[in-house]
């Protein structure tokens, strides 16, 4: 049972606002999902449809446990026979799990707190029973389950068909494509829109952040041989080399979506689509999934990439829909959730929870052994006095800023104004000057070589009707660089300070340029390009450039990041 409640005026809405003058406001769903004592299956109504039994309350809401995981459970358990539940009708929700109906004890942190040498042995019986499961009781449990909810399915599926449709209009199949993670709610956003439009050569953009299950890119290369998928992947960044220098991603700075998901995903949309404005994106996003997605829209324009107006069909969808979408279709899914994934990003994600973890270890243990290496070092180079506690206990996943990291300290500049001219600044940079700093400076106007003095390195940058904005003064192979603001209402500035504010997130951006691509995925108009070329005997070298005539000096690139650079955000260090 599904209800949506106005939280201004406390009333029923049936849309996805209020729709009370002058209120608008975001309904609050709430779901209620019951059991059938009789028919041993959860159900979406209070009263069965299929024995017409009054249910009982259950959760919220429920995914199925699969055999593997069922046998996994048992071992867990220790019922004696790892073959206990083979039989039994599971279910899992936020609460626990869930035997024909009755809820069990399981300490998922206790669980996943166990020594490594004793999941291991956990493995090793997993193993040797796995060829032993038997998948007629748990289909046999399905196909009820599909029976009696048969109702529910039709009017989710009828209500997102009808959705995709009213875009038949507005978009032809060449300005649209489905962003299809490998996960569950993209296979079933596929599905349907492959229903709705009865054409299945719409393009799938998979972001391939090279940290996925191993079954999800198997799952990725079975789903390609009926549809049109074309992979975005950054292959000029590797995530071990980015964790020794930046520290790997916590909850707090995944920069690992950023560099190895939204920009690559940008850059292959600027090839796939080109000058085109506007593709719609169908996303399998779901309001349930978290407390960020409960406040998302259907239909928005996307808040981390440019070109897209993104709807999400499933987003009132629960994972009890999900499911039981994926069961009526028959439709083929990522393997990962037959062992009990409830999602399958990446798979070392620290927003991971404890039994997502643990079961990491169990099915990956030599991937996550040398994961756990690499942190335990990482610890250790930071000074963590007890570097395997600080990572076994989970501490590293809250950690903020580059505390103990070499590169944290190039987000410092030291600058003072100019004792002999008004408006002038004297920096002092931890990177020499090259060509590369004057790319930098376009978005502020056009460079000019030839009016400056050559033997000062003076370089003006100049509006587009001819007047002089900036003047930069620093010679090539140096490190002190004088910027004079001739006009301060540069990038919307207010004030001469608000200017010389702007001037500093592009030196900024040029000391701590890790080639990351998040300038260019915020780029509306395709300007900026970013490239590491791997050097054999010395530093990756990173090459950023802007297009003069692309860009259109909306200095977007300048304000969109704390300080100008994402860099600078994720390593940013809280000083007393």
């Amino acid at each position: 049972m599904l209800e949506k409640i106005c939280p201004v005026h406390n009333v029923p809405v049936f849309r996805d606002r209020c729709v009370k003058e002058d209120c608008d406001a975001r309904p609050l769903v709430s779901t209620t999902i019951y059991w059938c004592e009789h028919c041993k299956v959860p159900v979406f109504e209070k009263k069965c449809s299929i024995c017409d039994s009054d249910c009982t309350y259950m959760a919220t809401d429920l995914r199925p446990v699969f055999p593997e995981e069922k046998l996994l459970l048992s071992i867990l358990l220790d019922f004696g026979n790892p073959m206990a539940l083979n039989e039994s009708s599971v279910w899992n929700s936020n609460a626990g799990y869930f035997v024909d109906g009755k809820k069990i004890e399981l300490s998922i942190t206790e669980v996943n707190s166990k020594p490594l040498s004793e999941i291991d042995k956990i493995r090793e019986q997993y193993d040797k029973y796995l060829p032993l499961i038997d998948y007629k009781y748990f289909e046999k449990m399905v196909k009820t389950f599909i029976e009696a909810n048969s109702m529910r399915y039709h009017d989710i599926v009828d209500e997102a068909i009808n959705y995709i449709q009213s875009f038949e209009e507005k978009y032809s199949f060449e300005d649209m494509f489905i962003s299809f993670s490998g996960g569950k709610d993209s296979t079933v956003t596929s599905a349907l829109a492959m229903r709705a439009f009865a054409n299945s050569k719409i393009i799938h953009i998979y972001g391939d952040t090279t940290l996925e299950f191993p079954l999800t890119d198997e799952y990725r290369k079975r789903f390609s041989k009926k549809h049109t998928v074309i992979r975005a992947r950054n292959y000029e960044k590797n995530f071990e080399e980015l964790c020794e220098q930046i520290g790997p991603p916590s909850r707090v700075m995944r920069w690992c979506c950023t560099v190895f998901k939204t920009g690559a995903i940008t850059k292959t949309l600027s090839q796939v689509f080109k000058d085109k404005t506007n593709v719609l994106t169908f996303y399998g996003i779901r309001k349930s999934e978290s407390a960020s997605r409960s406040k998302y829209d259907r239909e928005s324009e996307s808040p981390k990439i440019t070109k897209q107006t993104v709807v999400s069909p499933i987003i009132e969808w629960i994972d009890f829909d999900v499911w039981l979408y994926i069961l009526t279709t028959g439709i083929d899914f990522n393997d990962a959730y037959r062992l009990g994934y409830s999602r399958v990003g990446c798979w070392c994600c620290p927003n991971n929870g404890s039994w997502s973890e643990f079961l990491s270890k169990v099915h990956m243990f030599t991937k996550y052994e040398h994961w756990r290496t690499l942190l335990v070092e990482f610890a250790k180079k930071i000074d963590k006095p007890d570097p395997e506690e600080y990572i076994d206990s989970g501490n590293w996943k809250a950690r903020q800023g580059g505390q103990g990291l070499e590169i944290s300290n190039t987000s410092i500049i030291k600058f003072e104004p100019c004792a002999t001219e008004d408006n002038a600044f004297n920096y002092e940079l931890q990177t020499l000057i090259t060509e590369d700093l004057y790319e930098l400076f376009k978005p502020f106007g056009y460079l000019n070589f030839d009016l400056g003095n050559k033997r000062l390195g003076e370089v003006y940058v100049m509006d587009k009707l001819g007047n002089v904005v900036l003047v930069l003064q620093g010679k090539i192979g140096t490190n002190r660089l004088k910027v004079t603001i001739k006009k301060t209402n540069i990038a919307g500035a207010n004030s001469l300070a608000a200017a010389e504010l702007k001037i500093k997130c592009q030196l900024t951006k040029y000391q701590m340029c890790i080639g990351c691509k998040a300038c260019a995925s915020v780029c509306k108009h395709n300007a900026i390009s970013v490239h590491t070329f791997p050097q054999q005997d010395d530093d990756p070298v990173v090459v950023y450039r802007i297009d003069d005539d692309k860009c259109v000096r909306c200095t977007e690139c300048v304000d969109h990041f704390n300080a100008g650079c994402y860099m600078r955000k994720v390593l940013t260090i809280k000083r007393s």
